[in-house]
């Protein structure tokens, strides 16, 4: 048994349901990744200035309302071990939907090595999230991409309880389709649970073969209370 607890959770999940999942919709939900009480210590995180890079006013800049802060490097223990035991989740379907679409697929076997290349080409920027929102705060549709060099998967985690912490502040993903109308899909994240998503844009069916369909992300307003939530994005930024 691995005496890392972050990838035994990984691990437990039913990847073949889960590829099935966010194939059919683009994205879907992950066992719990996060236990109460490290939920709890990740939330605290957020007023400690050390741990953080920068902070965003989202309003500020016109991305809905709300705060979040992007950590520095290195990481807390859990966001590291969790990046780190799921990307090699994640690969495999990022490999098949640009074999699918005919792209070359640039990731390599380990998150080390494609995080040097992200930093090769410039994007030495550390990416993972701690976001912060109130009652009548949202996220606008949007899409994670920082540089070049994109990974097309990722993942948050709810660290607050749905109904009992906040009500509202569903999980948005908006697909655009091919000559078509757009699909949106809005899911409730279980406290500690994560859910993968499209970071750019997925594989689907058409006409023609295989199609790129852009999909963007966000979240709807929270009715009451306050919501964290941890944003693991698998390339760094410019």
């Amino acid at each position: 048994m691995s005496a890392d607890p972050w990838k035994r959770r990984v691990d437990a999940g039913d990847w073949a349901a889960i590829t099935a999942e966010v194939n059919e919709y683009g994205g879907a939900l992950l066992p719990e990744l996060l236990t109460a009480g490290e939920t709890e210590q990740i939330r605290d995180l957020y007023e400690n200035d050390g741990h953080f890079r920068a902070t965003i006013n989202m309003g500020r800049h016109r991305f809905g309302e709300g705060e979040y802060r992007y950590f520095k490097a290195p990481y807390p223990e859990p966001v590291e071990r969790l990046k780190q035991a799921l990307y090699p989740r994640l690969l495999p379907i990022a490999r098949d939907w640009h074999a699918r679409l005919g792209r070359p697929a640039p990731w390599p076997d380990t998150l080390e090595e494609w995080l040097r290349m992200c930093h090769d080409a410039g994007q030495v920027k550390p990416t993972a999230i701690l976001l912060r929102y109130g009652q009548g705060d949202w996220n606008a549709l949007h899409r994670d991409l920082y540089g070049d060099l994109v990974f097309p998967l990722q993942v948050v985690i709810n660290l607050n309880e749905p109904g009992a912490d906040h009500t509202g502040g569903e999980f948005l993903l908006l697909e655009q389709r091919p000559r078509a109308q757009s699909r949106g899909t809005a899911t409730l994240l279980p406290h500690g649970h994560g859910y993968v998503f499209t970071t750019r844009d997925r594989p689907v069916r058409s006409a023609r073969g295989w199609s790129a369909a852009p999909v963007r992300h966000g979240v709807s307003a929270i009715r009451s209370g306050r919501r964290h939530t941890l944003g693991l994005v698998f390339h760094d930024a410019a």
